[in-house]
């Protein structure tokens, strides 16, 4: 039976993309429109570039109250350091539709699994909603719960014009290596600033 080319050999792990192209993302967010829950993960994770396992954690009292510009500390779960949770204007608009359209308790988790009683959801279910969303609009290549910090930080970088060392700031990254590896800078990209005139 052939290998799976998806499927990561022993000791390596698969790559996942960002979403590159700004319309793609506005793609998504209508394709979710109506998903006050996944729409909310998605505005989230793309505008924060917190580990999906962080998002996940978060309880509907923690965010209820923030405006736009508001924060809270949270610990990473990965590295157990600070980070926050910033609310923007785009995440703060949908927020406050989840908020209208679902009516959650406050001890609910905010990204409640529809199993169980009150079950955030995993981190490999919302690996498989972010394929699936990325199937949904043809976008080539391979997508998972990191697409949406990574689309944060290539956004960040292509259109913000944000440094490497302000993103591995952010990501909690050791140092600006670190992030440009994670956000998979190409050759094509790096070759293209040869075509710079000075």
């Amino acid at each position: 039976m052939p290998k799976n080319p998806n499927h990561p050999s022993k000791g390596s792990r698969i790559t996942v993309e960002p979403i590159r192209d700004p319309k793609d993302i506005e793609t998504i967010k209508r394709l979710l429109k109506n998903r006050p829950r996944d729409l909310l993960l998605f505005v989230m994770g793309i505008n924060n570039g917190l580990r999906a396992g962080d998002l996940l954690k978060l309880k509907v009292s923690q965010v209820r109250q923030l405006k736009p510009g508001q924060s809270i500390a949270i610990r990473e779960g990965k590295t157990g350091k600070t980070n926050i949770l910033m609310m923007n204007r785009s995440s703060y608009r949908v927020l406050q539709r989840y908020l209208e359209q679902l009516q959650p308790a406050d001890d609910a988790y905010l990204f409640k699994s529809n199993k169980g009683k009150n079950q955030p959801l995993t981190v490999s279910y919302v690996n498989n909603l972010v394929k699936a969303w990325c199937r949904s609009v043809n976008l080539k290549g391979n997508y998972g719960a990191h697409t949406l910090r990574k689309t944060f930080g290539y956004i960040q970088r292509t259109v913000y014009g944000v440094g490497f060392e302000v993103l591995a700031k952010r990501f909690n990254h050791s140092n600006p290596r670190i992030t440009m590896r994670y956000l998979g800078i190409t050759d094509a990209e790096v070759n293209g600033i040869l075509l710079n005139e000075i």
